[in-house]
């Protein structure tokens, strides 16, 4: 009696044990190339919970989502479709920095190709994702790629922002800034009220990302 139960169930589709192993497998080895990406090289220097737990539940999220509809004859376009969907939307309540924005899109490339390659054998998945976490830490190594910050600088000296006094400029800002400048760019000129806006790129102490650099304009009078 037991027997035909279980045989009834199988043929209605109740269980299928070979596509929940796949299911498990594949999720459990895609949590772990996401989570070593986000934990080693995106978590040390940028510190923020907030997007350690957006990249996790995405990854999560998105896999299941293809993973299980590709039962049903999902296309890559739709996968590919979820790019320009956060391409566009940016999370509107919050402007998120260029840094994040290139994680989240790693996140979500990672998630589709391991929910749909499933035509590809798993030494070709290892390898793929294996190459991804060799580029982010080639990226985010300081010893491949020099790590080079950049902020906004409201200057009051514009006498010292013509070229020839370039290098004025430079040690007057390191000297006021306490940072270890390495170049200066000038943007925006105000001859009535003696400012200049000037872009500096310096060595960060830390690894850490400041997210603060990434502020575009300073607050105006009435904001």
């Amino acid at each position: 009696m037991n027997e035909l139960i279980e045989a009834s169930m199988m043929d209605s589709g109740f269980m299928d044990y070979t596509g929940f192993a796949e299911l498990l497998l594949r999720f459990a080895f895609n949590m772990l190339i996401v989570w070593c990406v986000i934990r080693f090289f995106y978590y040390p220097k940028s510190r923020r919970l907030d997007y350690y737990f957006t990249f996790t539940l995405i990854s999560i999220s998105i896999f299941l989502m293809i993973f299980l509809l590709g039962s049903v004859k999902l296309k890559i376009g739709f996968a590919l479709g979820l790019f320009a969907i956060f391409g566009i939307i940016r999370y509107r309540t919050e402007s998120m920095p260029v840094r994040e924005m290139t994680y989240l899109f790693v996140i979500i490339a990672i998630s589709v190709i391991n929910a749909l390659a499933v035509e590809i054998s798993y030494a070709e998945l290892l390898g793929t994702n294996l190459l991804f976490v060799l580029c982010v830490w080639l990226c985010e190594s300081n010893r491949w790629l020099k790590h080079v910050a950049c902020k906004l600088v409201q200057y009051d000296r514009i006498e010292l922002i013509v070229p020839q006094r370039r290098e004025e400029l430079i040690e007057d800002l390191k000297k006021r800034t306490g940072l270890n400048i390495s170049k200066v760019e000038v943007g925006h000129i105000d001859f009535l009220r003696d400012a200049a806006m000037l872009k500096v790129y310096y060595e960060p102490i830390e690894e850490r990302t400041n997210t603060v650099d990434s502020l575009i304009r300073f607050p105006r009078e009435g904001d």
